[in-house]
């Protein structure tokens, strides 16, 4: 091999041949051969994570170590996992609920941070969308496997322990509980927010152009080979199915999270009534409307995480002039009998960096 080298570098250094217009065509042409032999293609990642699975999609002209990739992105959800799961005692937030007191706490940026999205959510959703609903899911059993439809007296007296307005920021690291006893849950944010913290990691390694995608929330940025859009098939919002219902074809030069929220896959039936996850922190109840999707689009998934809750809590008419005043790009999908009908804010008509059809 050395000796190959060297008789080809001799060969393109010596004589008058290099000034010989066919030689360079014939050069050129052996580069460009060289070069389309190169061409990128996407990496994949996957894996269980947070109770569903992740998938990641990325691709980089560099070299890059994908051994080093997979170990920094699951190191990122295990240090996630330790500062927001509500199912583990030791998390950060789980730590903070269970101190029953009114005392500040030290729980570091992240938290609030997310605290701080979720407050002014919750004002523009009137207090539908709220943190601290977490009494009332495990009231209606929804973190379990077994519906538990709760006495309107004890609806009523949980609804004591909930509220934003009880929350308080101390400062850019630490909560304080103006009622002891209050829960918090951060499960209506935490995947875009960790959609977000994954991207980042991929970016800290040089990579620009990928797909992160957690339990079907994601976020796309830059384009796939050949200047190809990433593309983004939203799910037909029927329980009995898992069909594509529209195609999302994703702006080229810049990040964008789409985020949906749903009462099609998460519910229990008692007694002929259906029961959604999604609960309505003002009266302590599964939502009821006809409204069964909603899905927002824009740069930062945290955001369009809690955006897309509140909307689908609020319903149809209600999400749709939230969504208006504060300028969010969402798609709301209404069941009427058993027919599928489609609304658009005003934000997402004028959005031209992509297309949905």
């Amino acid at each position: 091999m050395t000796n190959l080298r060297t008789t080809t570098i001799s060969g393109f250094t010596s004589g008058a041949s290099l000034c010989n217009p066919w030689y360079c065509f014939i050069c050129c042409v052996f580069l460009m051969t060289l070069a389309s032999c190169s061409k990128p293609t996407i990496q994949k990642l996957e894996g269980p994570a947070q109770g569903t699975t992740y998938h990641i999609s990325y691709w980089s002209e560099a070299p890059v170590d994908t051994k080093d990739i997979k170990a920094s992105v699951e190191n990122e959800f295990a240090v996630i996992d330790k500062l927001l799961s509500n199912y583990r005692p030791d998390s950060t937030i789980e730590t903070f609920n269970s101190a029953e007191n009114t005392e500040s706490q030290e729980v570091g940026s992240e938290i609030v941070s997310l605290v701080k999205i979720a407050q002014v959510v919750n004002q523009a959703s009137q207090g539908c969308y709220d943190l601290t609903i977490k009494p009332l899911f495990d009231l209606w059993g929804f973190r379990g496997d077994s519906l538990t439809i709760p006495q309107d007296s004890v609806i009523r007296t949980t609804l004591k322990q909930i509220g934003m307005e009880k929350l308080e920021v101390v400062d850019e690291t630490h909560l304080r509980k103006k009622q002891a006893d209050l829960k918090t849950d951060l499960s209506s944010i935490a995947q875009g927010y960790s959609v977000e913290r994954i991207s980042k990691v991929l970016e800290q390694k040089g990579i620009t152009d990928y797909l992160v995608e957690i339990g079907g929330e994601l976020k796309t940025n830059g384009h796939k080979p050949g200047l190809q859009p990433w593309r983004i098939a939203v799910e037909r919002p029927l329980p009995e199915e898992r069909t594509m219902h529209k195609i999302v074809t994703m702006p080229k030069d810049a990040p964008m999270a789409v985020m949906t929220s749903g009462t099609y896959r998460h519910y229990f039936d008692d007694h002929g009534q259906r029961y959604g996850h999604i609960l309505d922190a003002r009266n302590g109840r599964p939502v009821t409307h006809n409204l069964v999707s909603v899905t927002v689009l824009i740069s930062d998934p945290t955001v369009a995480d809690a955006w897309s809750t509140a909307l689908l809590c609020l319903g149809q008419k209600d999400g749709m002039a939230a969504a208006n005043a504060a300028k969010i790009p969402a798609l709301f999908i209404e069941l009427q009998g058993t027919e599928l009908t489609e609304s658009r804010s005003d934000a997402l008509n004028t959005l031209t960096s992509l297309t949905i059809h």
